[in-house]
């Protein structure tokens, strides 16, 4: 690999109360020394933190705080040095330009993160966690990232290795001696490993869905039949006007998606236009596009407007979106145009016509309980 000396902004572009420039490779003491008179850094211990000026020939730049980590105790594992300077995007660059004529070039994308990998820092897993630490937008992607960048990932992979190490070896020693009638190997051991292996990788697949779900967010499409409410209650859920909201059937025609963070995880919301027959080949265009999101979706939310008299094709709409995996929440809506009989007798219909377990639940366009459901629901829907 390349060894040269790199440097780049560690901190976001833009301006603030402190700005950092990362410095590594076997010469980024010597990089740094030519702009940092008055201590000879090399001579410093490792972990140690240093004032005074950085200076373009006799010119100073600003006034820094040098930070000095040692090979092999650095992120890259090579010799590193971090400069604090005063936030601004000016003194940045001009930091960054005295560092390359002082013998440094500007890193690539994720180089650090590259060299940190190479030098055996840490694993592929480690390295694609640190994106989503620094990518986390709630409190349940951080942990989740956290504990990959912990190498929780790769402890469990080493262990799944073993297992099937220790499974090979005794195929083979079987193999081997085949024909001398000798078993080396108890046939309900061998089940029992296979059993534990396939226990593990189930539990490995769980938990790229868990952590997929936690990164994007929960997909929650809220499907239902034209002018049954669904951009209502998107716009309740968000607490603005985010989807036009009008008497005429078939106003949504695309989808529209906006992310709901409650508890901490990170709930998808997804507007779709109603479903219904048609010959508006526009709007059959995002009937398409909502069947769509719902085969891609973790929580289905069907509304269903309470003052209809027939709900038969509600009933079939959601057989033919049911999966095993897709968590349902039925609506009854606009409940304060219908007396409490009428209202109270729809969950009874669906209750008697859709096998899959289900929420019920009767709102209004003044009403928000939709997020109580998706509170209470959050832990069974993400759970690994």
């Amino acid at each position: 690999m390349n060894k040269d000396t790199i440097c780049a902004l560690a901190t976001a572009n833009g301006v603030g109360a402190l700005g950092i420039i990362r410095v590594s490779g076997d010469d980024s003491l010597k990089v740094v020394q030519k702009s940092f008179p008055g201590k000879n850094l090399e001579k410093q211990k490792s972990h140690t933190i240093h004032y005074g000026y950085f200076m373009d020939g006799e010119e100073a730049i600003d006034e820094v705080m040098i930070s000095i980590f040692l090979a092999p105790k650095s992120f890259t594992t090579e010799n590193s040095v971090e400069i604090a300077f005063h936030g601004s995007p000016h003194i940045g660059k001009r930091i960054l330009e005295t560092l390359t004529q002082n013998g440094a070039r500007m890193a690539k994308a994720g180089e650090f993160t590259l060299r940190a990998f190479i030098n055996g820092r840490i694993d592929l897993s480690q390295a694609e966690a640190i994106a989503d630490v620094i990518a986390s937008e709630n409190e349940a992607s951080r942990k989740v990232a956290i504990n990959q960048l912990k190498g929780g990932i790769t402890n469990e992979i080493s262990v799944l290795r073993t297992d099937l190490l220790n499974f090979v070896s005794l195929i083979e020693l079987e193999l081997d001696f085949a024909e001398e009638d000798v078993e080396f190997a108890d046939r309900s051991a061998l089940n029992g490993l296979l059993d534990k292996i396939e226990l593990k990788l189930d539990s490995l697949i769980d938990s790229f869905q868990y952590g997929n779900a936690i990164k994007n967010g929960t997909a929650v499409a809220i499907i239902g039949k034209p002018n049954a409410g669904k951009s209502t209650l998107l716009n309740s859920l968000l607490k603005e006007e985010r989807a036009i909201v009008s008497n005429i059937a078939g106003t949504t025609r695309d989808t529209i998606e906006e992310i709901l963070h409650i508890k901490g995880h990170a709930f998808r919301l997804i507007d779709t236009a109603g479903l219904r027959d048609t010959v508006d080949e526009i709007e059959a265009i995002g009937v398409k596009k909502a069947k769509e999101k719902v085969e891609n979706a973790n929580i289905l939310v069907y509304l269903a407007d309470a003052a209809t008299e027939d709900y038969s094709e509600d009933i079939d709409m959601i057989k033919s979106l049911q999966r095993d995996d897709l968590k349902l929440i039925i609506c009854a809506t606009k409940i304060d145009e219908v007396l409490p009989p009428k209202y109270e007798a729809v969950e009874d219909i669906f209750r008697n016509e859709i096998a899959q377990d289900f929420d019920f639940i009767r709102i209004s366009a003044v009403e928000n309980q939709i997020s109580r459901i998706l509170k209470t629901n959050c832990p069974l829907t993400l759970s690994s």
